[in-house]
């Protein structure tokens, strides 16, 4: 098949011969490297993306994608604030809420987040009924006094299921002075969410003992909804406060956990630029064994400009010789990094079984796995990056290439 000039005379350069042998060996080198920083790269934002999306779930699962609240005083119309939602077929689930900072005392003393819940309506915008470990959510009768709490709090004030907890809310002005809000719970369950900041943070009680603690009458803090489509959260509950018409307040999971997610993703974003640095290695090998080839190949740049071969010519052969490593290169990396993520649990238990010992203990880490999670746009930009620092590094030992004087190089030929 025909082919230009260019593109020929580089692939032919490509083929190890004897007596450049260094040279190829170098350019070996080069491709190695460029696939074996795509593949770590690959492999290490997979792994960053996986823990993401599994903090991200397991967060989700006891948070609601959107609150809508009164703005300073509780909400009255609560009521019409869940029909109108529920009437909206972007909400998959809403239910009232109230939640209120307390202090809970049993054998020790811890501040907690106490969330009142209508045990009937919490499963369509939670799944806290799936996660207790202990008693049953259902225990969370009005009048009951009964608390359900994560399980790390649990153990933290030494209380289990049966025992009594004084929860302290705060202090109410009336006209006999400063009056403590106190009521002594009974623990009837236990829920383990696997996520800290709910296990060791949040307690759970029935939202009209709440009332009846804090008196608020029949107004709740709020309305929790729960998307199809987590992503539209904002919208829903946006376009909801103006439907009701008043003072409300927006939010969503995306702003209430705002500053995690910034932080995951500047250290996703930092790793990425640290691992592209061994592509950058694999570039620069390759600007040193290009460097080489148009050292060993004077003679042949020679007889090709003698033969009619332009600068332009014999640095566009150069550059295709340089830019199909880095091809080469990427090309493999690609695969290689997508062989390795789709594996890489496999790889750690196999580690674990030959070194005898558990990477991710269950009693330290809440997450013992290793969750992956490929994404089609990072191995994209992870392929464009690696093209084009290998496209890059060929440019100036092309340009090197294009300035050879055909006398000087057959001078002593």
């Amino acid at each position: 098949m025909f082919k230009p000039i260019p593109v020929a005379i580089g692939l032919r350069y490509l083929r190890a011969k004897r007596r450049n042998g260094f040279i190829s060996f170098i350019s070996l080198a080069s491709i190695l490297g460029i696939a074996i920083g795509v593949a770590a790269l690959i492999t290490t934002l997979a792994v960053m993306s996986g823990f993401q999306r599994e903090i991200r779930d397991r967060m989700l699962q006891m948070a609601a994608h959107a609150t809508v609240t009164a703005s300073g005083e509780a909400m009255e119309n609560w009521q019409v604030a869940i029909s109108e939602a529920r009437a909206d077929p972007r909400v998959a689930g809403a239910a009232p809420y109230i939640e209120t900072q307390a202090l809970l005392s049993g054998t020790r003393k811890e501040g907690a987040l106490i969330r009142g819940v209508d045990p009937a309506e919490e499963g369509k915008v939670s799944v806290l009924g799936e996660k207790m470990v202990e008693g049953s959510l259902d225990d969370l009768t009005p009048g009951s006094f009964n608390i359900v709490l994560g399980r790390e709090l649990s153990m933290w004030i030494g209380a289990g299921v049966g025992d009594k907890v004084l929860v302290l809310t705060d202090v109410r002005a009336t006209p006999m002075g400063a009056v403590k809000q106190m009521k002594r719970f009974t623990v009837s369950g236990i829920f383990e969410a696997g996520y800290q900041e709910y296990d060791k943070g949040l307690a759970v009680v029935n939202i009209h003992d709440v009332q009846r603690l804090m008196r608020m009458g029949d107004g709740v803090t709020g309305v929790r909804l729960r998307m199809h489509d987590m992503d539209q959260a904002w919208n829903v509950a946006r376009d909801l406060a103006l439907r009701l018409k008043g003072p409300y307040l927006v939010s969503d999971w995306t702003r209430d956990n705002a500053n995690m997610f910034r932080a995951l993703k500047l250290e996703k974003t930092m790793m990425a630029i640290l691992l592209s640095l061994i592509i950058a290695m694999g570039a620069f090998n390759l600007v040193s064994s290009q460097v080489m080839l148009v050292t060993d190949k004077q003679a042949d740049i020679a007889i090709l400009r003698t033969l009619g071969l332009t600068p332009r010519g014999v640095m566009h052969v150069f550059m295709v010789q340089g830019s199909l490593i880095g091809l080469i290169g990427t090309v493999s990396g690609v695969i290689g990094g997508i062989v390795l993520t789709l594996n890489l649990e496999h790889i750690l238990r196999a580690i674990e079984r030959v070194l005898g010992v558990q990477l991710m203990p269950e009693d330290v880490y809440y997450i013992t796995g290793l969750p992956t999670q490929l994404n089609p746009g990072d191995i994209t930009v992870i392929a464009i990056v690696a093209l084009v620092m290998a496209f890059l590094a060929t440019l100036y030992p092309a340009w090197r290439a294009a300035r050879t004087a055909p006398a000087e190089a057959l001078r002593y030929e």
